[in-house]
This record gives structure tokens, sequence and C-alpha cells, in this order.
């Protein structure tokens, strides 16, 4: 729990939600402005959702408890206050005339920081701070900045599936990075000891999940050094990897052949070659990017391979573990993370190949463990011993503690450095193919 503030912290804290905003309201902008009713992915809501959606959160977080603030808009609040996770079905039916015109949309959100602004700054620096659910308001404004940050990551993913033609390519971005041929290889990971969760003694700020802090040895393991590429990949589809029963699951084999899936969502056959979409063009595809796919692709691949995914505790050891026993705040130590140890923060839109950013290594030598795509686990999304929901946001991990969400650890391109903490945990269902995920594979 954060205490109060200083006034040098509040400051941060309103410079953290006006950067937050301008990275949520950046991403929009790529969007064309008739594409807004669009729904690029079928088990989501359509673009225009998530434009009310970021401000009724926080909104519904802030505006009556902290602030005492009066709803002026309650259908609104109601309409944009939580988005949807459909497992295997379900897919939403409704039409873009059941939603409200863009421009008031664009109202709302803009009385809605007019309101919340015009209060924030004088309660972080109130004593006692206000607090609701025995939580303080700098708690409460963590939880907002993440939520929306997660969303300019998330929707990232819905974005990339929108037509081309419907997207506007900004003016910048980091240029590519040169590296040469990865050469696989594996990294010998010695028992340990391994730390999990975050203690609630602990200044610093996680959500519900990531409570509470525990240790667990972990024996000897094997794990490749980089993320598998593209080309390994497509190593595993001409080799019949998709035909092979013996490879998948039955849920991901039944799954697999009710949607005909044979490849990658992001790779596109055209005559005899293979394309890769970014999140602006098509380019032909580059080998040594880490490959994105779902859990039931990655495990698959996985047994092809003759090994398994890594569980959470095996990740979490070969990212922030070293010889000397002592656990690293990053893989690479403790310098700040900025664009020369990963590909994160919102520097890129997509990959790069996985060898390119060496100073990221971790103690053990594994690279780009943190960044360029999240890492999927062989470990369903679960409680730690000790877990307690947010009283305001009860369902933001426990509605997912049902089996059917596996936890993903690491960080992408558009995942923002706030989120780089050892603790974070990231999850999705196994059978969702758009998310900016790879894997790495570990032997026993």
């Amino acid at each position: 729990m954060l205490a109060t503030q200083t006034g040098v912290a509040a400051h941060e804290l309103m410079l953290r939600i006006s950067d937050a905003r301008r990275q949520s309201d950046a991403l929009f902008q790529v969007v064309r402005l008739d594409s807004l009713y669009g729904r690029p992915i079928p088990e989501r809501h359509r673009i225009v959702f998530y434009i009310g959606h970021l401000e009724a959160f926080d909104w519904n977080l802030l505006h009556e408890t902290i602030l005492g603030l009066k709803s002026f808009h309650p259908e609104f609040d109601r309409l944009f206050s939580f988005g949807i996770d459909p497992v295997d079905g379900g897919l939403p039916k409704d039409q873009p005339s059941d939603w409200p015109s863009i421009q008031g949309i664009h109202e709302y959100v803009s009385r809605i920081r007019e309101s919340l602004d015009d209060k924030l700054a004088d309660a972080l620096l109130e004593s006692p701070a206000p607090t609701r659910d025995g939580f303080p308001l700098a708690t409460l404004l963590n939880v907002a900045i993440e939520h929306r940050l997660m969303h300019v990551e998330t929707l990232a993913y819905m974005l990339h599936q929108l037509p081309l033609a419907h997207k506007i390519k900004p003016l910048i971005d980091s240029p590519i990075t040169l590296a040469p041929p990865v050469a696989p290889r594996a990294v010998e990971i010695p028992t340990g000891i391994t730390t999990l969760g975050l203690s609630r003694d602990d200044e610093t700020f996680g959500w519900d999940n990531e409570y509470e802090a525990h240790a667990t040895e972990v024996p000897a393991f094997a794990i490749d050094q980089y993320k598998v590429t593209n080309r390994q990949y497509l190593d595993f589809i001409a080799a019949g990897g998709y035909e092979a029963r013996s490879f998948w699951s039955d849920a991901d084999w039944d799954w697999k052949g009710k949607e005909g899936i044979s490849h990658p969502v992001f790779w596109k056959r055209v005559g005899g070659h293979w394309l890769y979409r970014t999140m602006f063009e098509e380019i032909p595809l580059p080998m040594d990017w880490p490959v994105y796919v779902s859990h039931a692709e990655a495990a698959a691949y996985a047994r092809w391979a003759g090994k398994s995914l890594p569980t959470e505790e095996e990740w979490q050891r070969a990212a922030f573990g070293a010889p000397n026993g002592i656990e690293r705040r990053y893989p690479w130590g403790t310098h700040f993370p900025d664009a020369d140890f990963g590909n994160f923060d919102l520097h890129r839109w997509d990959p790069v190949a996985v060898n390119s950013l060496p100073l990221g290594r971790s103690a053990f030598g594994v690279d780009g463990i943190l960044g360029n795509g999240w890492e999927w686990t062989s470990t369903l999304f679960a409680p730690f011993a000790g877990f307690e929901p947010f009283p305001f946001y009860r369902g933001y991990s426990a509605d997912f503690f049902d089996g059917k969400h596996f936890v993903m650890k690491g960080a992408s391109a558009r995942t923002a450095a706030c989120m780089l903490r050892p603790t974070f945990r990231n999850w999705f269902q196994p059978h969702y193919q758009y998310v900016y995920a790879g894997f790495r594979c570990v032997s026993h």
C-alpha cells in the first residue's frame, strides 16, 4: 500500500496520469475516423467502446468515494464500465448503431478529465490521504494509470488486426536494430531459490494477484537462450506440426480444427512465400523475429521439439536469478529499463530480432527475456497463498482464476516501463492468437 504523497510524489503521479492519457490518445489517432466503430477482433468490443472505457474506469474508481463528485452521465458510466473476455464462444453481437456518437463520447471524456483534474492535485496532498476501502488515493491512481497503459497495449493487439488501409501510420518510429543471424542454443540454469510475488510491506505498487511474496526451490533445467524465432517455427510447420495429432492437447486440437488454424495469425501466405503483417505494412517474414502465437501453438511446438514450456517459477529464475543467489531488479541489473536493454515501453510498434539487444541479457545469459514479446508459461493463472482481491476491483484477477488462462511473463514492445517489475503477472486464454506473445522452451 502506498503511503501519503509528498508534494514531489504527488506531482510525479499527476505527470504519469497526463503521460498515460497522451499515450492512449495517440493510439486512437492511429485509427481512421470512419473505422472507430469497427471490431478488428471478433471476441472484443468495438474500438469506440475503449475510448469511453478508459475514462469511465477512472471516473467510477474515484469520483464519488474519493473526490465527492456526483455523476453527470450515469448511463455512460455503466455503458463503458466493463470489457469482455469470452472463452471459446459467446461472441458479441452489437451493431455500430447501438453505440453513442463519437462526439458525445469525446465530450464525456473531456468532462471527466476536467472534473478529476480539478480535484486530484489537492486531494493527493491531504493528510490523512483520502481512502477507499482502506486504500489511499495514490494506490488508486496507480491502478488507474496501469489499467490505462494495459489497454494501450491490448488495444494495439486489436488495431494490429484492423485492415491496413484503416490506419494512419505515425511519422516517428524507432529505427530497426540490426543483428547477426541467430544461433539457437540452450542455457543451463542450476538448482536454486526464486521469489515470486510482492511483499505487502513493499512500497512498490502491485496488483492483487502479485501478493504474497514467497520463495520456492527450482530444480535445475535448461532454457532457450533466445525466444523461438519465425524461422524455427517455420520448421515446425514444414514438418507437419499442425497436422500431427500427437503434438496437441484434446482441447487445442479441437480448437485448431474448428477454427481452421494452420499458421500464426501474424503470418500470411502469398503464392509460395510467407509475409508478416506488422502494424502498418506487410513485409517478407522476418526470420529472426520472435514468433507470436497462442499458448496452444506454443505448447504444440514445444512437444514437437521434445521440450516443454517453462513454469512460472522456471521463467522467473531464468530472468531475475543469478549464480551468486542474489535476485535482480531487472534481468540486466539495476539500470532503469531504457531502449538499450530491451524492446519495451512503447518505443516500437513491432518486434526486433531476438538477439539484437544483448545488453538486456540476464545473469545466467538468457537474451531478450524482458521485452520483444510476452512469454507463455505452462502455469495456469491462479492466486498465490494469501491472495486478497482489491475490494474496489474484485474481478480484476479473481474472475480469471478459472483454469482457462495461462500466466505470461516478460513484456512486449507495447508494455509500459512501470509494468516491468519482476512480480508483474499477465494472463490470457490458450486459444487467443492476437497477443504479442512468444515463448522459449525448457528441458530437464
